[in-house]
């Protein structure tokens, strides 16, 4: 096969010479393209864009399964039957050990819902232990976190960021289907109190329950060493209406911050866009993932991986790109040079503002 060429049938191949940075979004979209499997060139320079943006954050999904049913993301809950084809711990192993070689200091865990996968203490344990990796996270919604937790301290786990659109017990099982909200704030204080993981808490900000949540979690984190985040609602294809009917702006929530004797603090090499504010009266923080505001993709640092090993070079692409014949085949080199061939083409920023979503129908496709 010539490595120039783009074959549009069932074996799809991703070519980076035969297309141009500018015309990958009208090329490839809504595409499922294979990275080729020569590997001529290696390459263990740190990932960085067309744009100078250094690649330190590799966000995982392990699984597109989740068993609530929120009504933002998946509000009947999860259609189909769970893929049988998630990617395996040999080769979230290889996988690892490519970003590593490139310049990953950051792993975090998502789906779907990860802790459903049986095997996720080997996976975070094998993320742990890759020469490179400095920090690995998960993301969840704590459903059962107690008896989870000694085990996920054991094998490493260094963050945890707990979604948690609520703090009224009925307001949470509407938003959820699960009456589960006493429990999951009685595991996250027990995860405070005896592990060292640190925690986050995920909201996002929907009009009819911003202002309340923000003085519930203001109170919240008087005393807890927890960061409550605020996510702006975004817009997928399968949320529309109740987009536009609960999309609120971050600038009510920073506002009020400000007014209140909060402060930014400066942002981390490898942490995600959420802008963080301390208090001196205060042990935990408040943060605000803005991706309506102006320059909000301008220090992304992050590419995403599915669970079926496909790189999405940002949350709402037009198309993603096959890796896993490198994965199958342990082929380390051949992802490193794979990954830096993605670098020409990845976008300078998301189109959420033409409300295009690209081929995101749900959040739970590769975990926000």
């Amino acid at each position: 096969m010539n490595d120039n060429s783009v074959k549009l049938d069932s074996t799809q191949w991703y070519s980076p010479t035969s297309v141009s940075a500018v015309d990958t979004v009208e090329t490839y979209q809504s595409l499922s393209i294979m990275a080729p499997t020569d590997n001529t060139v290696e390459s263990y320079q740190p990932l960085t864009d067309g744009f100078s943006r250094r690649l330190t954050y590799l966000r995982l999904s392990i699984t597109d399964f989740c068993n609530f049913r929120c009504e933002y993301c998946l509000p009947n809950g999860y259609q189909g039957k769970r893929p049988d084809d998630e990617l395996s711990v040999p080769e979230i192993a290889t996988l690892i050990r490519g970003f590593a070689q490139v310049g990953t200091k950051k792993v975090r865990i998502t789906g779907g819902e990860p802790s459903i996968r049986r095997d996720i203490v080997d996976i975070i344990k094998t993320v742990k232990q890759t020469k490179g990796i400095e920090t690995v996270a998960m993301t969840s919604n704590g459903y059962k976190l107690g008896k989870h937790l000694a085990s996920w301290q054991a094998a490493g786990l260094d963050q945890l960021n707990i979604s948690m659109d609520s703090f009224d017990a009925a307001t949470f099982h509407k938003m959820t289907g699960f009456n589960t909200l006493p429990q999951l704030l009685a595991d996250m204080d027990e995860l405070l109190e005896t592990t060292d993981i640190k925690l986050k808490i995920n909201s996002i900000l929907m009009a009819e329950t911003a202002f309340e949540n923000l003085l519930q979690a203001i109170d919240y984190v008087k005393d807890r060493a927890v960061t409550y985040r605020f996510i702006e609602f975004m817009q997928t294809s399968d949320n529309s209406d109740l987009f536009f009917a609960q999309h609120a702006q971050s600038d009510t929530i920073i506002d009020y911050l400000l007014a209140h004797g909060w402060q930014p603090n400066e942002r981390g090499h490898a942490d995600g866009p959420a802008v963080e504010y301390s208090h001196p009266d205060y042990v935990g923080r408040i943060g605000m993932i803005a991706p309506y505001a102006a320059h909000f993709c301008d220090t992304c640092n992050r590419l995403r991986v599915s669970s079926q090993g496909k790189v999405h070079l940002c949350l709402f692409d037009q198309g993603n790109y096959d890796i896993r014949p490198h994965l199958q085949q342990d082929d380390v080199a051949g992802l490193v040079n794979t990954l830096h061939s993605f670098m020409p083409i990845k976008p300078e920023h998301h189109h959420l503002h033409d409300a295009n979503s690209g081929i995101m129908h749900n959040l739970s496709i590769i975990g926000g």
